[in-house]
């Protein structure tokens, strides 16, 4: 794999030659991924004395006798007043040596929809486990879905070592568990780290009290693992969002297509596709606010202009001639179902959103639904329940233009969306469509 490197004006860190990793925590509620992702800003001298000030004065009306870390991330008064995460926190850190973008996002299984939120774009898994409780189902579940939404990289962080008395054999006991069972799901890279988040224990410095731990601390790990290959070295997709057709006279015959990348390299003079027609064309023009492009790279904004007066519309999909995607009318999927009010069932009408296009969709089918603690499938299966995970497949009213997840995750990748309340229900990776 290509590290990714900051070399776009659009990126929030700025131009940089290091690389960017992008995380992601995971693990059940209670566990101190707020905490830890809070001593990691702490301790790498990554937070300013105005809001050190801040969450010492909060953590003071709340009773509490030390300095709360997990108020950095834990910016919602309905979070801090329930000691849980709700939203996903992203928050921005750098060493000399790399760049990082962390999701925190919430352990509570009611939360489940937001953590597959945040760990949508990650590149690596802070999977946290309280040492007093050890591997739990929402473990289970994060793991599974972490490694379902394209993670490969699991850092597992056994927290809390302080309170089991810094007790080797429970965080050995720990690791081997959660090695076990992420190597059934074909994760082969897992770093075990035992740590203490509140007190710092091996999260950016060593710890003589647990100097039997022969590994580096968490923080250089992090600086050393491998990025994915980032969304420009995969094949070019353009989602239109948008037809630019101006209405002033001297711009008459100007013709553009608003969108942003969402991978490959598009260049003027390339040869591409429309989907779902497949009709065929030239780039011509490739325009930003303003100035003209030779190129376009994800995750830029541009205008693109093509030679031939096409029919192209909002959910169009302008891509490489040589490598496009199915124009597909049938997708199978793992689904994510997070909806509270009713279970997703064969039969059920739902509204799919994919990159920048709407259809409706019928559920023909749930082939199977997964057992977090077991990793098997119960074949009999007809409806999946909130935060359960399933084989599903959907049959489109018009069609998508779609990647294998396991390809793109930027075109592999929808939403389902209750028509009659527009509220988002689920969410799929499509494994194949036709």
């Amino acid at each position: 794999m290509v590290a990714e490197t900051l070399a776009d004006p659009l990126d929030p860190l700025g131009p940089d030659r290091r690389t960017l990793l992008r995380l992601a925590t995971a693990g059940s509620v209670d566990d101190g991924k707020s905490t830890l992702i809070g001593r990691l800003l702490f301790d790498s001298k990554q937070t300013f004395i105005d809001q050190m000030e801040a969450i010492e004065r909060t953590s003071r009306t709340r009773g509490e006798d030390d300095v709360n870390l997990a108020y950095l991330t834990d910016g919602l008064r309905s979070e801090r007043e329930q000691g849980i995460t709700i939203d996903v926190a992203y928050r921005y850190f750098s060493t000399p040596r790399r760049k990082f973008i962390l999701a925190d996002t919430p352990g509570h299984v009611q939360y489940t929809r937001n953590m597959v939120t945040g760990a949508s774009t990650a590149d690596a898994a802070l999977l946290l486990v309280d040492a007093r409780r050890g591997v739990l189902e929402q473990t289970r579940r994060h793991a599974y879905l972490s490694n379902l939404l394209g993670i490969r990289h699991f850092v597992l962080c056994v927290n809390k070592m302080d309170l089991v008395d810094w007790d080797q054999s429970v965080f050995e006991g720990i690791a081997e568990e959660l090695t076990r069972f992420a190597g059934r799901m074909g994760v082969t890279d897992v770093r075990a780290i035992p740590i203490s988040a509140k007190l710092g224990d091996w999260v950016v410095e060593p710890s003589q009290r647990m100097s039997w731990y022969p590994g580096p601390p968490l923080l250089e790990v992090l600086e050393t693992l491998e990025a994915s290959e980032p969304p420009q070295h995969h094949a070019s997709r353009f989602p239109v969002q948008y037809v630019i057709r101006p209405l002033r006279e001297a711009y008459h015959d100007y013709r553009g297509y608003a969108g942003t990348m969402a991978s490959g390299v598009l260049r003027v003079g390339d040869r591409v596709k429309v989907m779902p027609s497949g009709a065929e064309t030239i780039v011509t023009g490739i325009d930003a606010f303003d100035q003209q492009l030779a190129e376009a790279t994800p995750p830029m904004a541009v205008t693109v202009r093509l030679a031939d007066q096409l029919d192209i519309r909002r959910g169009s999909m302008i891509v490489a001639a040589e490598h496009a995607p199915i124009a597909a009318t049938a997708i199978d999927a793992h689904v994510c179902w997070m909806s509270d009010r009713s279970p997703l069932r064969e039969r059920d009408r739902l509204v799919v959103k994919h990159t920048t296009h709407t259809t409706r969709a019928l559920v023909e089918e749930v082939g199977a639904r997964l057992d977090v603690n077991t990793l098997e499938y119960d074949l009999t299966a007809s409806q999946l329940s909130l935060n359960e995970i399933g084989r599903v497949r959907l049959r489109l009213m018009a069609p998508l233009s779609i990647d294998p997840y396991d390809e793109s995750r930027e075109t592999g990748a929808f939403i389902l969306i209750d028509e009659a309340t527009s509220a988002t229900v689920g969410a799929g990776m499509i494994t194949a469509g036709e």
